[in-house]
């Protein structure tokens, strides 16, 4: 079943086209990484899908319907069932880990302090952060304030999850555990993930489709093994990270 949908999709800020009538299927229940050439546009097609970004031509659908189209209250009442993890984090210097993950449930729910309290550290713990939760950002390493992100992305249980950049400019080790971090994540909610990624260790433990953006449109898409094996020279270049081919630098 196909969750969120990108139906000939255009995009771009007056003479930048970034997308020209890209499609893009979200199974449900899946994770998609969305794989491309820095620039590429891939962090635009997350907000496009959450309605932070509206198209200039085409349509975005999830669960059936169009987002483009929806008055903004209704929008504002839609992005509250999408969880959003931004590339650094973005959480509140001013407030604590704990408050952070707070946020969402105090603004759109009327759970009790008790009830939050117990959800946002059950949330801390899902990601192994409820011993920072009185720490701020500034006193976190990079991967702390991810997690912590990651954490505040799902503390509403959304049935989608977007993810933009989870393990840029992090070590080996830090990107193992945040792969396998969302991986849980997704497992514990029963939900959809979309990843930007650029890190091909990374999404080949936790994909199970990939999508290539070039130009502005999806240039190959499917199963992960069958992205792997593909014979297209634009997919071998982009996976082998090669100078000379198709894809122009």
């Amino acid at each position: 079943m196909i969750l969120a949908k990108l139906d000939d999709v255009s995009f771009g800020y007056d003479d930048h086209q970034i997308l020209d009538k890209c499609s893009l299927e979200i199974v449900q229940g899946a994770i998609t990484c969305l794989i491309g050439l820095s620039g590429a546009g891939k962090s635009t097609v997350l907000r496009l899908i959450n309605g932070l970004r509206k198209p200039t031509g085409g349509h975005v659908f999830v669960k059936g319907v169009d987002i483009c189209c929806m008055p903004h209250r209704d929008l504002v009442e839609f992005r509250r069932s999408v969880g959003f993890s931004f590339q650094f984090g973005a959480l509140f210097d001013s407030l604590s880990a704990f408050e952070n993950v707070a946020m969402p449930l105090r603004e759109h729910t009327k759970l009790s302090e008790d009830e939050i309290t117990r959800i946002v550290d059950a949330g801390l713990d899902a990601v192994g952060m409820l011993h920072v939760k009185e720490k701020f950002p500034a006193e976190l390493s990079g991967g702390m304030v991810k997690r912590v992100g990651f954490a505040r992305a799902v503390i509403s249980n959304p049935e989608l999850v977007l993810y933009d950049e989870p393990t840029t400019g992090l070590d080996p080790i830090m990107t193992h555990l945040l792969t396998n971090t969302i991986i849980r994540l997704r497992k514990k909610l029963n939900g959809t993930v979309v990843v930007v990624s650029h890190d091909l260790p990374s999404i080949y433990t936790m994909a199970d489709f990939v999508a290539l953006l070039y130009e502005g449109k999806i240039v190959a898409y499917g199963a992960l093994n069958d992205i792997r094996n593909s014979a297209d020279p634009l997919v071998r270049q982009f996976l082998q990270g090669r100078e000379s081919g198709p894809i122009v630098l």
